[in-house]
């Protein structure tokens, strides 16, 4: 950890005044949830799954700049575990009444603190489990550790009507107290937890597979494995201090959650399922304050395993609309997740009992150098041009289970937009025997194996180029079709196809025309005519592997494109749907783009999905390098030319190998 970066201020969700599109603070979610407990509706079993705010209608302006007497309300799922009910209720926090009180009967909810808790505790206490886990030679079972993945779906028998809220907790063993316990799954044994009642209800044990022999420990603690032999054996010491300074101060200001950072302007948000969200996104064009997105944000992911063995096949989770990314947010540390001159927003939510729970620096907030924006030689002169890059960096890292997901928007003075997303943390695990050959993974390490999987990322953008109604097109690179008009056989053009319906709203990338996607305001006009707009500019696409006639493929049927396109609609938020534990009914953006609405020029969303192929290697354990996918946005006539050609030149400065 360097000592060399400063903490500017942390911004709480108490102590400050409210603008509509804010987080609820620690107070408001209590004072909700007490209207709750307090009203008719309450039992003594009703547990709050999700408090966040309502978010006010989008106006015609894109802003509430200008309202001061928007009412604070907040969104709760509630779930009652006897009744098998949720509940979705809408509370006026300040007239402390309850606006509207919905059943949703056939769906389950995400999970509840004490599920993550608890399941370890129920499970190491059952007398199947100890008895298959002394089949292995195991004799402490403190030393467990169990893992509550959600269900999944096997079959009818998960089906809301025929089951219980359930988990499927798998096992691994540590060999000390705080060691790596990944390195020792349990193979082939499978825990039914129903977590209405947290009990057992099922063991299945597909038979004993030696625990893997060698220790998969990554930290100082572990210096050296069981068997006295080194993991590292020291820290290197040629790693240099890096120092980031600033010494007149970041180039941003805060103001609550509004941040603005030289022509950009921006609201942060968080919440307990999305976690970090993005607001009333605007750049500033020569004085005139142009919108560019109302809202991004992550709407939803899953990790489909290609592993067909007992232990694995059923692995899909859906990390945010089963557990919650803002729950699973880690508390930043400085110098170590972020590095500079930082601002951090502390991100507020709640136990199942609605008390509020505050995680410190949940989101972090810089400056980053980025090398080059533009530079010019002229070669007959000698006369030299060139600026430096820069970028606000806005990211949220969160930890689910044996993963770490890290969610970085970057804003560049160039004013392109680019979401990054870094994957680090833990392979989930299986165990071989020694001399096999896992065929739906790679060996990591001796009797251990990786399986085969991907990561998939849909981001809901709800577009707002220069204004609220838009127009989308799909642009590719492809050959002069008219061949008297290419006599050299060199020549080709860009061709744009509207996205005119929501039927057409499914898109795929092509790599061989080079394929992009443009969002443009058809009644703004740049200066040489055409109408103003963004790119959207994929990045490492990846092949599904999700094969149709499995569970998974209608679960997650938004990875089946990499594109959808849908009329703005403020129900419809998430790609996978509102409740998609333990259900097979493929929900979201299937039914989004059904009633097959017009797209032309009018408010639009779109979900762009970001994947990750994950075929293991050695090099990925025992824990893994941050591997790197995401999307940019790029302004496309949107200026009459380049927005950064008025960013300052920089100071010549020395160095310690090459003094000027």
């Amino acid at each position: 950890m360097t000592m060399d970066s400063t903490v500017l201020s942390t911004a709480t969700t108490d102590d400050r005044a409210c603008y509509p599109l804010d987080p609820l603070s620690g107070a408001e979610i209590e004072a909700a949830a007490a209207v709750v407990k307090e009203s008719e509706y309450t039992t003594p079993t009703l547990r709050f799954v999700m408090i966040q705010l309502a978010e006010p209608d989008k106006n015609s302006e894109l802003t509430f700049e200008s309202m001061s007497d928007v009412p604070r309300r907040a969104f709760i799922t509630m779930y009652d575990a006897p009744a098998k009910m949720i509940y979705e209720a809408v509370v006026d926090i300040g007239a402390r009444v309850i606006e509207s009180w919905t059943p949703v009967p056939g769906r389950f909810p995400s999970y509840l603190v004490e599920h993550m808790t608890g399941v370890e505790e129920v499970v190491r206490a059952d007398p199947r489990w100890q008895e298959a886990m002394r089949k292995r030679g195991v004799t402490d079972f403190g030393l467990a550790m169990i893992d509550p993945w959600p269900a999944g779906y096997y079959g009818a028998q998960d089906h809301y009507d025929s089951s219980a809220l359930i988990c499927r907790p798998l096992t691994f063993m540590r060999a000390a107290p705080s060691e790596h316990g990944y390195a020792r799954p349990v193979e082939g044994l499978i825990v039914t937890v129903d977590l209405d009642q947290m009990k057992v209800i099922d063991v299945e044990d597909h038979g004993v597979v030696p625990l893997p022999p060698k220790a998969g420990n990554y930290s100082a603690q572990f210096m050296f494995d069981e068997d006295n032999r080194p993991a590292f054996t020291q820290f290197r010491d040629d790693v240099k201090t890096i120092e980031i300074t600033q010494p007149d101060g970041p180039s941003f200001t805060v103001d609550g959650w509004k941040v603005q950072w030289q022509k950009w302007s921006l609201r942060v948000g968080f919440n307990p399922r999305e976690g970090l969200t993005l607001h009333e996104i605007t750049y500033n064009d020569r004085g005139t304050v142009r919108p560019i997105m109302y809202r991004a944000a992550l709407s939803e992911m899953v990790v489909p395993y290609g592993d067909t063995s007992p232990t694995h096949w059923n692995k899909n989770v859906f990390d945010m609309g089963e557990v919650g990314m803002g729950f699973s947010a880690n508390p930043l540390t400085l110098g170590c997740d972020c590095l500079g001159e930082i601002y951090y927003f502390d991100g507020t939510v709640h136990d199942s009992s609605g008390n509020a729970v505050t995680i410190p620096n949940a989101i972090c907030m810089h400056e980053e150098d980025y090398g080059i924006s533009w530079k010019h030689t002229d070669f007959r002169t000698e006369e030299v041009e060139v600026r430096r890059s820069r970028r606000l960096v806005i990211s949220m890292i969160c930890t689910v289970g044996n993963y770490e997901y890290g969610f970085f928007w970057y804003l560049y003075n160039d004013a392109s937009i680019e979401m990054e997303v870094k994957l680090s943390g833990v392979l989930t695990t299986g165990s071989i025997p020694e001399g096999e050959t896992p065929r739906w993974g790679k060996l990591v390490a001796p009797g251990i194996y990786g399986p085969n999987h991907q990561h998939f990322f849909n981001f809901r953008l709800d577009m707002s180029i220069d204004g609220p109604n838009n127009s989308v097109y799909e642009v590719d690179s492809v050959v002069e079709p008219e061949p008297e008009l290419n006599p050299h056989h060199n020549a080709w053009i860009a061709k744009d196809t509207l996205v005119a319906s929501e039927a057409e709203g499914a898109r795929d990338w092509n790599w061989s025309t080079g394929r992009y996607w443009k969002v443009t305001n058809p009644s703004k006009k740049n200066e040489l005519g055409a109408a103003v707009g963004y790119k959207l500019m994929p990045r490492d696409p990846v092949p599904v592997m999700v094969q149709e006639g499995s569970y998974i493929y209608d679960r997650a049927r938004f990875v089946q494109h990499n594109l959808w396109v849908t009329k703005y609609d403020p129900e419809e938020k998430f790609a996978a749907g509102n409740y998609m534990y333990q259900c097979a009914e493929a929900q979201g953006l299937p039914q989004f783009v059904a009633d097959d609405a017009p797209l032309e020029n009018t408010d639009v969303v779109l979900w762009y999905t970001v994947g990750a192929h994950h075929i293991v290697c050695p090099e990925d354990w025992p824990v893994m390098p941050c591997h790197y996918t995401g999307f940019k946005m790029k302004p496309i006539g949107f200026f009459d030319g380049n927005p950064a050609l008025d960013l300052p030149p920089s100071a010549p400065k020395c160095c310690h190998s090459n003094r000027m």
